[in-house]
């Protein structure tokens, strides 16, 4: 019976030292290179796996690990470079000692450039480097810091597909449903600690989008504490940058505050006439009410005033180059553009946090306000006074219906070259000439919206059990946004008549035709938006692998309130128009499988239903109310599966997704002779298709201490999948009125063939090569090779309709247009390859406990000039126009291009202390 006793005793004791040896447990201190400080909230993590620590304020971390076998430690934060250690887990205890991290200064470098490229940004040419600032990713972070100037976009989609979150507010827009970046820009040092959940990866703060989820954490307790100081120069968006930033840390009252400015300004950026003002100020404040209650307040005043770009014809670059602006001219010796935007929108934050064991509530309040304008010169009843117009330039008398009058192409080119900029002071002369009679031939206005958005988000994060978390959350949001074109100079006139010059009607029937400085014109209306959203998410871990599954509902509804009668549309401009809601709903799911602690996939599937952006429901909302008709939701399908590899020395990933966007609608507004007449339209597309698919991979690969090499592709196939329905809208000519079909203001114009077209969103294929040197005296440089092609045009959708067959003067089909001329003639166009070097360098120095770090990068070294992206101009609208145009080999309506820059360089010097 003892025996038998002992037995069992040895027995269990064996057992429970068997059980308890299964578990591996990691400790270690972490500290700065430099200065050896321990470093607090320095995130430990396993590859593939949710196994995570946080170093303490001593440095200190214990990772308990319930598995064996080989695994890579990763361990670091935004400002620290990232040190992966291979680790044998044998069960007991394993320590590491003292391990020494160096800052990131390469990655600083990064996230200045990408704040640097995103101020030359025009509308067409937004991209999504802007998402991917916060990720270690290699092929990522080669997207964001390489790729980014020739505006790649990841998978080819819009940034309107990434959702951004300032301390667990989203910030996309009601309008387009991109986030505003300029909002917070030139806050560099606050907005560094970022988390980022890729693609349809699964976020603890939001449903997310397809491009992924960024969540900006600005916190005055994570910053260091002191101040920093740094000053920036370049030649590309700004000039001269300063930014200054203290943060008090937490102290013994768990208090903690932090503050952020900086002063951004260039006189003239890279292209001609594009000057820069803008300044940034951010206070925050943080205070843990109780160990489980934190509260946060921020404010944020990003203000920024710029001259714009304009795009330009092949004949417009080989006359003047691709620093050319047709925007500014000269004025009493100074330079003055005409297109200036302007955005002012301060933002208020205030959040709690609620702690408490396996439960984390986070709500937030935001409220923001302020305005968005754009300038430009507008004209009545007078020559059109861009120097770059059609009329002004050679192919004009080339392609003249008279014939080829080549002394008028010749004087048109050397009056362009000799005066390619605004003459301001004609447009002045033309305003004071007797016979206007103080009537304003040209103003200066700006199209303006000022808005006020309220948001209110509630999110909970609650760990069920050890291996299931679930995440939900809510949101209301809600828009009312004033829009309005405003006189901001007369230009020496001495009043505006208020009538649409091609019509003769009034723009403002209830208020008076003649207006004066800073009164509003054309067009003035309100657009109320709301939305009110929830998700619910499941988060499943367990011993080699895991798995979630999302799901989203929400309703979102748009109304429109005009502010003037139009004459043109007596019946609908004026007063509220009817609400218009839609419901949006989505599901995805995902699973990991870890083969090994270096290897493991992630399969994801989504499929999403979405409304329309508040920019694609009014047909043409600074005239009426009207929506565009049977208006539908917009459909996504989408799955990606991806390959993750850590070894020691070698990491990366192979990605390939598949997406799928059905119904989408869009807006577009130009000037076209078509086969039905000749008009200033709203071109209605419906019923669109788009796919996106293709392979990414990023791989680095650590030579030795000191050096690495990398290697980063994407390879896309992104094209139009249907032929959607085109309807143009127009208010018909006087003279058109007993014309029969027109007579409606609309007309279906049937489906556009424009299926199998590449999609415009820059290059399809990418690829990148680099090399890095570290020295262990803390100075570090690095080289890449780029090299971007498969991009092309956007093309002109009308042009692929039955109208484009048309003679607008017979109203018969074109004889001579036989499918196979007609193919030619619209054959898309391809841009050119893209190649291009950056190389970049740094140092860092520590002197009695002050930190000073300088780096400077030269991107294309070699100055190559390339084309970033274009369109096709919609004026030759049908066939006979368009092959008589391309015939002479200099288009009067060419595609227009934008340009990249050529050799640019960005320099930072920091402070710290």
């Amino acid at each position: 019976m003892i025996l038998k006793e002992v037995l069992t005793a040895a027995s269990l004791l064996f057992l429970n030292q068997l059980l308890s040896g299964q578990d591996t447990r990691i400790i270690g201190q972490v500290a700065e290179m430099l200065s050896q400080t321990p470093l607090e909230g320095i995130s430990i993590s396993v590859s593939g796996s949710d196994s995570e620590g946080v170093t303490d304020g001593t440095g200190r971390f214990i990772l308990t690990l319930a598995r064996q076998g080989e695994d890579v430690l990763a361990i670091g934060s935004a400002d620290y470079i990232l040190k992966r250690i291979p680790v044998r887990l044998e069960g007991g205890e394993l320590d590491l000692g003292l391990i020494l991290l160096e800052q990131d200064h390469v990655k600083e470098q990064s996230v200045q450039f990408i704040a640097l490229s995103s101020d030359d940004l025009s509308e067409e040419e937004a991209g999504s480097s802007e998402l991917l600032q916060s990720t270690r990713d290699i092929f990522l972070n080669r997207v964001a810091f390489d790729f980014g100037q020739a505006f790649f976009r990841v998978r080819g989609y819009d940034p309107a597909q990434g959702v951004v979150l300032l301390n667990g507010i989203p910030m996309n827009k009601f309008r387009d449903g991109r986030p505003q970046w300029n909002n917070w820009g030139g806050l560099n040092d606050v907005t560094r600690n970022q988390q980022l959940a890729y693609g349809l990866q699964p976020s603890e703060w939001s449903f997310g989008g397809l491009l992924g989820t960024t969540q900006i954490e600005m916190s005055p307790a994570s910053l260091r504490p002191g101040s920093r100081v740094s000053v920036a120069s370049s030649n590309r968006g700004y000039a001269t940058r300063f930014m200054g930033t203290h943060g008090s840390g937490k102290g013994m009252n768990d208090l903690a505050y932090a503050f952020s400015a900086s002063r951004r300004w260039a006189g003239d950026g890279y292209i001609s006439g594009t000057f820069y003002d803008a300044y940034s100020v951010y206070a925050g404040l943080e205070y843990d009410i109780r160990e489980s209650h934190r509260i946060r307040l921020t404010g944020i005043l990003a203000a920024t005033r710029r001259g714009m770009s304009s795009a330009m014809t092949q004949e417009v670059f080989e006359l003047q180059g691709n620093r050319y602006n047709a925007n500014w001219g000269w004025q009493d010796g100074h330079t003055r553009n005409s297109r200036i935007r302007q955005i002012r929108e301060p933002l208020f934050i205030m959040d709690h946090t609620y702690t408490d064991s396996g439960l984390t509530i986070h709500s937030g309040l935001a409220y923001q306000f302020g305005s968005q304008t754009m300038s430009r010169v507008s004209y009545f009843n007078a020559p059109n006074p861009d120097p770059s117009y059609y009329r002004n330039l050679p192919s004009y008398y080339i392609n003249s219906p008279l014939g080829a009058n080549f002394h008028g192409a010749q004087l048109a080119a050397k009056g362009f070259l000799t005066n390619p900029q605004i003459d301001w002071s004609r447009l002045y002369d033309a305003n004071r000439s007797k016979g206007q009679e103080g009537i304003a031939s040209y103003l200066l206005t700006e199209d303006g919206n000022t808005d006020h958005e309220l948001t209110l988000t509630t999110v909970a994060n609650i760990h069920i059990t050890k291996d299931l978390r679930m995440d939900a959350g809510l949101l209301y949001k809600s828009l009312n946004s004033n829009n309005y074109s405003r006189i901001t100079d007369l230009l020496g006139a001495g009043f505006h008549v208020d009538v649409d010059p091609f019509t003769n009607t009034q723009n403002d029937l209830k208020g008076p035709v003649e207006k004066g400085a800073n009164d509003i014109i054309s067009y003035h209306y309100h657009l109320n938006a709301g939305k009110q959203q929830g998700f619910l998410q499941l988060y499943y871990t367990k011993a080699g692998w895991k798995a979630f599954f999302s799901a989203e509902y929400g309703v979102t509804w748009y109304q429109r309130n005009g502010m003037f009668m139009n004459e043109r549309f007596p019946g609908s401009s004026f007063g509220k128009s009817e609400k218009v809601s839609f419901s949006a709903m989505g599901v995805k799911a995902g699973l990991t499988y870890r083969l090994s602690g270096r290897h493991w996939l992630e399969l994801q599937v989504a499929n999403l239903k979405k409304p329309p952006q508040l920019q694609h429901v009014f047909i043409n909302p600074r005239e009426n109310n009207e929506t565009i008709p049977q208006l539908s939701q917009e459909y996504l399908n989408s799955s990606d599966l991806t390959y993750h590899l850590r070894l020691p020395h070698i990491t990366g990933r192979l990605s390939g997704y598949y997406t799928r966007f059905q119904d989408i609608t869009d807006i577009n507004y130009f000037f076209v002779d078509a086969g039905v007449g000749s008009y200033f339209v709203q071109e209605v597309i419906t019923g669109l298709d788009r796919l996106h698919m293709g392979l990414e991979t990023g791989l680095e690969f650590e030579a030795s201490a000191s050096v690495k090499f990398s290697v980063v592709a994407a390879i896309g196939k992104q094209q139009y999948a249907s032929d959607p329905e085109i309807t143009i809208n127009f208010v018909p000519d006087p003279e058109d009125l007993e014309s029969g079909p027109t007579v409606a203001g609309n007309f279906s114009l049937g489906p556009s063939g424009i299926k199998d077209y590449k999609i415009a969103q820059g290059p399809q294929r990418a690829l990148s090569c680099g090399v890095s040197y570290r020295d262990p005296k803390y100075w570090w440089t690095s080289i890449t090779a780029n090299y971007l092609s498969n991009n092309y045009i956007n093309i002109a959708s009308i042009n692929r309709t039955r109208s484009f067959y048309l003679d607008p003067v017979t109203g018969k089909v074109f004889p001579e247009a036989t499918a196979e001329r007609v193919d030619k003639l619209l054959e898309q166009t391809p841009l050119e390859d893209i190649y291009y070097l950056n190389i970049a360098a740094g140092k860092s120095w520590l002197r009695n406990g002050i930190y000073i770090s300088l780096f400077g990068s030269v991107n294309n070294l070699f100055n190559g000039i390339f084309r970033t992206g274009g369109y096709e101009q919609s004026r030759n609208g049908n066939y006979g126009q368009l092959a008589s145009d391309k015939l002479s080999g200099k288009q009067v309506f060419g595609p227009k291009y934008w340009y990249g820059a050529g050799r640019t360089f960005f320099i930072n010097l920091a402070v710290s202390f």
